[in-house]
């Protein structure tokens, strides 16, 4: 039960539900029981007044105890009704937030925790593990509530009508208790290994429905298909398992509760014919054990709620234990100008142990452009990431505005940069909305209804040369994209990006080889947009395209993590060296291709 103690601080926040539930669920087991005594009741009456002539006087009275036997267990219906709009409704309201929780913690992990974990897990947490959590919090609470009233009022009940009964009655019990302890650790075991066969089935589905084009174009599909019948095969198999081991449980308390009505027809026919108790009180009695039969039988259901549950919000646990490795640690605004330094920095990745930069020093101006060119794997996108602060540097600082960047706040840093990745991400919404993903939904005239809000989108695509596609499509700007982006070609996802990137006017810029998939034509047309959008504004490019580098005021050639080269086009052509090399080769392909 460890582990979902994380569940304890909604059980307080909802307390008042918690508490109408529990009175409730008492009133509810209290009518219960208390209509077999009038059941008692009735049935001594009949038997000492079975020789009364006056049968009107009989029925009436047997109408009235039927009445209230009738009565009490409409009373008991209505608390059980009112008992569910307490505890179920509050278990759906705590798995409200839990979810929300586990999203919000999502949000704050950083990039190193998301290259370590498999999405299909992330998203069966966020799911399948708090369903079943929820199962604990709602159905396993209110059983386990019900139970304990209804043993404890049934079990006063009987030991105030005789004391010897009732111990015979209730000595299958212990036999109970000890199953019910041996078989929750099997279901506990089970459990674990059932949830993680099934987050290896959902990595397995989502990795086949995003990677579908692949899997076609190679022709695997009888692949991934025999890969999933293995994996669903294997889940099969352990899930019978379980229930193997869980249907033991019912055979076990039918058998219990036939031992009870046992010793209450023979021990109880032995007493009444003693005069100890009276005939009715055998009915009791047998209302009573039957009156036990679910709350015993729900028990081992119980327990395997709650085992679920624990192995669950273990898993739950787990992440929202971890702590994010890029942290914020200024919450005081920070207006951002746009002066940057690296200083000595060197990083490598954490997850691969590749040394990307080794002892990088460079500075770029408030309102100045720098290039950094570099073949694949030199650590241009390296200088992107730490930038935005997707991971921390090694060694070294890099300094914005003249502070270190760990010490300005994380928020102001990424609100005030624009973003154009190397690895375009579109989400499964309008184009429009895409562009205007990293506005200000809260500004009045950023509100994707309005015109200020359309315009800025239209300018941003016009700037970007995307618009003329956009107004080919249908349905223009409320175009689908669908997942990922999938329904436009390479180079239109580039092109939304960039426009993206710009709508909001950071101060900084980068653009992260985010040219690669448009040809040259397109590229010098973006280029030539671009002059005005970030003029006054420090911007990176990073590119291996001379092409898309040359007109920056600084440039720097990258070749394994290092700074080989440095300075303008001009300068860096004049030294004859890499860069001019590189630049000669590109010339000779663009004229091959013309």
């Amino acid at each position: 039960m460890k582990s979902l103690k994380h569940i304890n601080k909604y059980f307080f926040k909802y307390r008042w539900r918690l508490f109408l539930g529990v009175v409730f669920v008492g009133i509810s087991n209290y009518y219960a029981v208390d209509g077999f005594a009038y059941a008692r009741k009735a049935v001594d009456f009949i038997k000492n007044n079975a020789a009364n002539p006056d049968k009107d006087y009989l029925m009436n009275e047997l109408l009235q105890y039927g009445a209230i036997i009738l009565g009490v267990a409409v009373l008991s219906g209505i608390f059980l009704f009112l008992t569910r709009q307490s505890i179920i409704v509050m278990s759906r309201l705590i798995e409200f937030d839990l979810k929300n929780e586990i999203y919000s913690k999502y949000q704050q992990l950083d990039t190193a925790f998301y290259k370590s974990s498999n999405t299909g897990d992330m998203m069966n947490r966020i799911s399948e593990d708090v369903s079943r959590v929820r199962m604990y919090i709602g159905p396993a609470v209110m059983y386990i509530l019900n139970t304990f009233f209804r043993f404890t009022l049934t079990i006063t009940a009987m030991l105030s009508v005789d004391a010897t009964l009732t111990l015979y009655v209730l000595i299958p019990l212990p036999i109970l208790a000890g199953s019910i302890y041996i078989v929750s650790d099997i279901i506990n075991k089970k459990g674990i290994q059932i949830q993680e066969q099934l987050s290896d089935i959902t990595t397995h589905s989502q990795e086949a429905f995003s990677g579908i084009r692949v899997l076609k174009a190679y022709g695997r599909e009888d692949y991934s298909i025999s890969k999933f019948e293995t994996q669903s095969t294997e889940y099969r198999g352990r899930t019978m398992g379980l229930v193997k081991t869980e249907s033991m449980f019912q055979p076990v308390m039918i058998l219990l509760i036939g031992l009870s009505n046992i010793f209450i027809v023979f021990i109880g026919g032995h007493l009444a014919m003693q005069g100890k108790i009276s005939y009715g009180n055998i009915v009791e009695f047998i209302l009573y054990v039957n009156a036990l039969t679910w709350p015993i039988a729900s028990l081992g259901w119980v327990t395997s709620l709650i085992q679920r549950a624990a192995v669950s919000q273990t898993r739950i646990n787990e992440f929202l234990q971890t702590k994010p490795q890029i942290a914020n640690t200024s919450e005081a605004s920070a207006a951002i100008e746009g002066n940057i330094e690296f200083k000595n920095v060197s990083f490598t990745y954490p997850d691969s142990g590749i040394q990307a930069l080794k002892n990088i020093s460079f500075s770029v101006k408030k309102g100045s452009s720098l290039a950094i060119l570099g073949r694949t794997g030199s650590g241009k996108s390296t200088i992107a990431n730490l930038l935005c602060r997707l991971y921390d540097t090694d060694s070294g600082e890099i300094l914005l505005d003249n502070k270190n960047i760990k010490g300005i706040n994380l928020n102001d840093i990424r609100s005030q940069m624009g973003y154009a990745p190397q690895e375009v991400f579109l989400f499964s919404d309008t184009i429009s909305h895409n562009i205007g993903f990293s506005m200000n939904s809260d500004a009045e005239d950023q509100n994707p209804e309005s015109s200020q809000y359309m315009e800025a989108v239209e300018k941003a695509a016009k700037n970007a040369v995307i618009y003329s596609n956009i107004m080919d499509f249908p349905e223009k700007f409320e175009t689908i994209v669908g997942e990922r982006g999938i329904t436009l070609s390479g180079g239109q996802k580039q092109r939304i990006s960039i426009a993206r990137a710009i709508i909001n006017q950071p101060k900084l810029l980068i653009f992260d080889d985010c040219l690669s998939a448009v040809d040259t034509e397109t590229e010098e047309e973006i280029l030539s947009n671009l002059k005005q959008v970030i003029m006054g504004r420090t911007t990176l490019i990073i590119s291996h395209r001379v092409s898309s580098v040359k007109n920056a005021d600084n440039i720097i050639v990258l070749d394994h993590g290092q700074i080989i080269e440095l300075g303008s086009h001009l300068e860096l052509i004049n030294k004859k060296g890499s860069y001019f090399e590189l630049f000669k080769m590109q010339q000779l392909e663009k004229e091959i291709m013309s």
